[in-house]
């Protein structure tokens, strides 16, 4: 009981960080815009929910929406490290390893 307790307050309180963290982001990309934009390329100032939807549509158009972050480029470095060092005799079992699980 008391662990279901405390894994309940630590996934709301990281969803607060999160939305938090978001909140702090779009207030950031607002203030950016609105000092720099309408000064140097006479564009509109922003209010908060567009510079919040400026901040979502630049992550789904650069960032994606797979959400890997810097872990994803972290485990492809560990895994071509991985591989480099590799025996032929070894690369091949793995090879018929990922094709059993994969297909080929």
């Amino acid at each position: 009981m008391r662990r279901a307790v405390r894994w309940s307050v630590k996934g709301v309180a990281v969803i607060a960080a999160v939305a938090a963290v978001l909140a702090l982001l779009a207030l950031a990309v607002m203030l950016l815009w609105n000092a720099l934009v309408p000064q140097l390329f006479h564009g509109p100032p922003l209010q908060y929910w567009q510079a919040f939807g400026l901040l979502l549509l630049s992550r789904i158009l650069f960032g994606g929406l797979r959400g890997r972050g810097w872990h994803g480029h972290w485990r492809q470095r560990m895994w071509r490290e991985r591989w480099e060092n590799m025996t032929p005799e070894e690369r091949g079992r793995l090879r018929e390893h990922f094709q059993g699980r994969c297909g080929s």
